[in-house]
């Protein structure tokens, strides 16, 4: 079968037959959580399915182990064996060949589920398992379709109804990490126990005041060149359990809609044309309701600051994928340190006055 995403193969009202082999691959794990879960059901239904269910962790996993477990009729249960192998990347590098051999010629009635995270799609297996399986691939929906995700979710996961300023809001404050945003949905479902329709105020009271205002009191200190109180409000996300990557991520979203609007004052200035640090924001997707807060930012932030955001986040963002030896924290501690440094030879533009 063809790669299919995990929105479309989630969203099928006739889900396909599941083949001998599945991957479900990429970086999204609520969504990769999800479609394994959905395959679970597809292939061993309800009842006793547990039984006919096997699991292996990829880095102890053994083909033998693996493939007799899929060849192993189940005494009680559904007659077909689904067999998941978890984090699953090591166990496919040493074992590639025989996976390879599998794949073309499968010696079980059994489903083989491979849980791969860092999936390479430019391989023998791959093309094999495209061919004979079925790959799904795990990615969140496009920024422009993460607001229509987070209503349909909010209503089939938590009987939810919420306005679009809602969604809006949310995916601005939460970014594009759909576990994170189901737990806040779960908040605002026993918030809202009675009354299921949330609004922009309900979603602020709920869900703002906390995690979002630390979020943003750490890119107001770093704005304001306050190193010390950005890496406090830096550390706190961070014993609440948030990850250093995601929250590079977070932060990112912000920080490249300053650097696009000092670029669209810049070229209004070069086009002899009076800029308005407010028409910059709005014309860089700044949403109306941190509007306010985002203007006091840039101002804060200087163009020199503003303008190197890209390249100090493409930087940050290389170094957590493996181009550097730091940690995703080192990485995030740095980029908050250099954001928040004055530029000493930076003299206050038109775009900050």
């Amino acid at each position: 079968m063809a790669v299919q995403t995990a929105l479309n193969f989630l969203g099928k009202k006739r889900p396909p037959k599941i083949p001998g082999v599945v991957v479900v691959y990429g970086k999204e794990p609520f969504l990769r959580q999800l479609v394994i879960a959905a395959v679970r059901h597809l292939v061993l239904g309800e009842g006793e399915a547990e039984l006919s269910l096997t699991r292996f962790e990829g880095k102890s996993a053994e083909p033998r182990d693996v493939f007799d477990e899929l060849g192993t009729l189940a005494m009680f249960g559904p007659q077909r064996r689904l067999v998941v192998v978890e984090s699953a990347d090591e166990f496919v590098t040493r074992h590639r060949p025989l996976l390879e051999n599998y794949v073309e010629h499968p010696k079980s009635s059994g489903v083989l589920l491979l849980d791969s995270p860092l999936w390479k799609t430019n391989t023998r297996l791959h093309k094999a398992i495209a061919k004979n399986g079925l790959p799904i691939e795990c990615k969140p929906p496009s920024p422009a379709k993460l607001e229509d995700w987070i209503i349909g979710w909010a209503a089939t996961a938590h009987d939810l109804q919420l306005e679009h300023a809602a969604a809006e809001m949310l995916a601005e404050i939460v970014g594009p990490q759909l576990g994170l945003l189901d737990q806040e949905l779960a908040k605002l479902a026993s918030f809202a126990a009675t009354e299921k329709k949330i609004d922009v105020a309900t979603l602020s009271e709920v869900v703002g005041r906390t995690r979002a205002k630390t979020v943003w009191n750490m890119l107001n200190h770093a704005a304001e060149g306050n190193a010390s109180a950005a890496l406090v409000e830096m550390d706190r996300l961070i014993s609440e359990g948030e990850d250093p990557t995601s929250l590079i991520g977070q932060i990112g979203s912000s920080l490249r809609r300053f650097a696009k609007a000092t670029r669209l004052i810049e070229a209004d200035e070069a086009a002899g044309r009076r800029p308005s640090l407010r028409r910059a924001l709005e014309g860089a997707g700044v949403k109306s309701f941190v509007l306010a807060n985002a203007e006091r930012q840039l101002r804060q932030l200087g163009r020199a600051r503003a303008g190197a955001m890209n390249r100090w986040l493409l930087e940050a963002e290389l170094a957590v994928r493996g181009n550097s030896s730091l940690n995703a924290r080192t990485v995030l501690e740095r980029l908050v340190v250099r954001m928040s440094r004055q530029q000493q030879a930076e003299q206050p533009s038109r775009a900050a006055r």
